[in-house]
């Protein structure tokens, strides 16, 4: 799956793009909030190796997140695919820190969820430690509700850690209806 926007282009991460996806991925502002931080620069490239196959389901797949115009590697967007494939679709995403507050984060997942909902997706959830606001506030503007809040659900960086899981059904996207109305 190679998908165009009118900034970004997102296709496989390749070898070449270790180095980058190391320096962002491994700052700890940047890993903060997530489960996985490569420990070095093989790391790195073995992630990329072993989530460079083809969607399947039940397993999760990552995508580079590139500048359209100069191929620039500025994120990586995850898509966990439901093991029946038609269920649903789990979403990540990371934005390296020069790249954060330009709308691209958005751009990259209204991308992936035209994607996941066309081939016959019924749901998109993605899941977000509360203190991560941004986060928080980009899934609100795509349109995803709030469904449910764990408390200290998960162990990360030596403290439990809260859990919001949020979503949207592919009828929801496909008729564009108000997010604020999907929020109630």
């Amino acid at each position: 799956m190679d998908l165009l926007t009118p900034r970004l282009r997102l296709d496989a991460l390749a070898s070449g793009d270790a180095a980058a996806l190391y320096a962002y991925r491994g700052d700890p502002e940047v890993a903060r909030y997530q489960g996985w931080q490569p420990a070095s620069l093989d790391e790195a490239a073995e992630w990329i190796e072993a989530l460079a196959a083809e969607p399947a389901p039940g397993h999760w797949w990552q995508r580079a997140i590139r500048l359209r115009d100069s191929g620039e590697l500025i994120g990586d967007l995850g898509l966990g695919l439901a093991a029946d494939e038609k269920g649903g679709v789990e979403l990540g995403i990371t934005i390296a820190p020069p790249h954060q507050g330009r709308g691209y984060a958005a751009e990259a997942l209204r991308a992936a969820l035209d994607w996941a909902f066309a081939r016959g997706a019924n749901r998109a959830t993605a899941s977000v430690d509360p203190r991560n606001t941004a986060s928080v506030a980009l899934l609100c503007s795509l349109g995803m509700r709030q469904e449910a809040h764990f408390r200290e659900s998960y162990w990360l960086r030596g403290e439990w850690a809260d859990d919001l899981v949020f979503a949207l059904l592919a009828r929801e996207w496909r008729t564009g209806a108000d997010p604020a109305a999907r929020t109630r």
